[in-house]
């Protein structure tokens, strides 16, 4: 299980939303290049960024930046997503070097382009299922679908996915603590290995997360509070490991 550290960018700038409302941001840094050496400074194995203006446009908007920080970082693992709507822009970011595109939106609203990007990228395509209440929010979170997140999970049990990043957007960047109960379901449900994002604040909460490795829990992203210093990142990985070790 890996501790991943999440970059949003927003105009150009490293930030944290708050539930999603890109009218509640809170500026860390207006180098994301220098923030993503930090991470891998301390230890990260992968990197989750968001395009958070191409998840409202639905297109990339901070492809450039990204580009920059896996041509910085070129031995380090990036997931990407947001405005990630076509074949097109997934291949341009895995030629640019990053390992993973996330597909949000579309799969919700197109399934179909799920399945044929396994098929042509195998091994480099996850699934971001964002969600509230349960139901799957969709347009950079800006509206919600009738759709049940675990429904949509199990749509993509055989497509040949890696994994799918599973938020909580009632937790994203409120430091009130992770969905447990959620996650795991979705995991168990979907059969798929989940990565669990959203409200992940202090030790504890990687701690409940690890104990379902074994249940398909295979990562855990954090933000806000890597930022403003209530988990340490290096020693959240370390803590994980070594209860892995001998798990």
């Amino acid at each position: 299980m890996l501790v991943i550290p999440a970059i949003d960018l927003k105009g150009g700038q490293c930030v944290r939303l708050r539930q999603g409302d890109m009218t509640d941001s809170t500026v860390f840094s207006d180098n994301p290049v220098a923030m993503a050496e930090r991470w891998h400074a301390e230890g990260a194995r992968r990197l989750h960024i968001v395009d958070l203006d191409g998840a409202f446009a639905g297109e990339p908007v901070n492809a450039s930046i990204i580009e920059a920080i896996s041509r910085a970082l070129p031995t380090l693992p990036i997931q990407i997503g947001g405005g990630i709507r076509d074949l097109d822009t997934i291949s341009r970011y895995l030629d640019a070097g990053v390992q993973f595109a996330i597909i949000g939106t579309m799969a919700a609203k197109n399934p179909a382009l799920v399945h044929d990007a396994c098929q042509r990228f195998p091994g480099h395509i996850i699934v971001g299922i964002d969600a509230r209440g349960g139901r799957v929010a969709v347009e950079g979170w800006a509206s919600e679908s009738e759709l049940d997140a675990t429904d949509l999970a199990k749509q993509f049990a055989d497509a040949g996915v890696s994994a799918v990043v599973y938020t909580d957007i009632e937790r994203d960047g409120m430091m009130q603590g992770v969905n447990v109960d959620a996650t795991v379901a979705l995991a168990e449900a979907s059969g798929l290995p989940v990565i669990a994002s959203g409200g992940i604040s202090e030790l504890a909460d990687v701690r409940a997360l690890m104990h379902y490795a074994q249940a398909g829990i295979c990562g855990a992203i954090t933000g806000r509070a890597i930022y403003e210093g209530t988990l340490d990142l290096a020693t959240a990985q370390a803590m994980v490991d070594s209860f892995l070790a001998t798990d």
